[in-house]
């Protein structure tokens, strides 16, 4: 009861967190039911039929979901990839500009980019990469003679627009973790070094890295369990139906399928496959982060 006296204040804080928690996370997953039913929105739950796995069957039954499944994890594990690797580069850049002002300048521009929605990248986006007069094309045709590239109309330019964009909005805010785990190495091992006559390379090569390898082999297997997870907002807000064979992803097939086709119990059988497997592998990609790192949240 002490306790409870206490604390209250800091327990009262965390209940509208806790109902929004509650009612937007908890109580639709009733939902899930309709994945197991032959839907119809008249008829409610109660009412639909009860079809078992047939829509789990319908998943894989179907080319355009299949192809759904593998557009997702391409986009999904070039992103991984580039979003480790990118941060992880740029933090060791960064840290070897002497200047202050200009290392806190670069980061402050590097930033920004994570604050704007994809709604209004979007837009940006859609004119910088017109093939008719767009900045990029412009640019590239006057240096370089290209002709016009259509990014956000052909298959393979869209998958390759989508990851760099997205590489582009995140890496700086991503590199803080980085920089981060290089404010913690002791600076004595870098005298120590140039005691020793090792050039910046050198330093870098064999003090700087390993000591950034923990970390990366964290986020990395961390990332695992987004790897269904290839960006709604962003593609959403670039694809077309000149790209929807290579550039549809989980998210946009069950919005689709739900919201515009009206198949409400296999689009909750989509994202629930979805949600199981991102959950499994969650759990996975935390073990090996407590066995290749010894990192552990609990």
């Amino acid at each position: 009861m002490r306790y409870l006296k206490r604390t209250w204040p800091f327990h009262l804080m965390l209940l509208p967190a806790l109902a929004l928690l509650i009612v937007f996370n908890y109580v639709p997953l009733g939902g899930i039911v309709m994945a197991f039913q032959d839907y119809k929105p008249w008829l409610r739950i109660s009412g639909s039929e009860w079809i078992g796995l047939d829509n789990f069957r319908l998943l894989f039954e179907r080319e355009d979901s299949l192809q759904v499944i593998w557009n997702t994890l391409v986009i999904a594990v070039f992103k991984i990839i580039l979003n480790l690797l990118t941060p992880l580069t740029f933090a060791i850049l960064l840290n070897e500009v002497r200047q202050k002002y200009l290392t806190r300048s670069i980061q402050t521009m590097v930033y920004l980019p994570h604050f704007l929605s994809w709604v209004i990248l979007g837009g940006i986006l859609v004119e910088f990469l017109s093939s008719d007069g767009g900045f990029v094309n412009r640019v590239l045709h006057s240096l370089f003679g290209v002709k016009p590239i259509f990014f956000l109309g052909d298959g393979d330019w869209f998958r390759f627009t989508v990851v760099v964009s997205d590489v582009w909005k995140e890496f700086g805010y991503n590199t803080i973790v980085f920089l981060a785990a290089l404010a913690g190495i002791n600076p004595s091992l870098y005298e120590a070094a140039e005691m020793d006559g090792a050039s910046r390379w050198a330093q870098t090569k064999h003090i700087t890295i390993p000591s950034l390898i923990p970390m990366a082999i964290v986020v990395g297997t961390l990332s695992l369990g987004n790897i269904l997870n290839a960006g709604f907002d962003q593609i959403f807000n670039l694809y077309n139906s000149l790209v929807i064979h290579k550039g549809d992803i989980i998210d946009t097939f069950v919005y689709r399928t739900a919201i515009q086709e009206g198949q409400f119990g296999f689009a909750t059988a989509v994202g629930l496959f979805k949600s199981v497997v991102s959950m499994i592998l969650i759990v996975i990609s935390y073990r090996l982060a407590y066995k290749l790192a010894n990192y552990r949240v609990f």
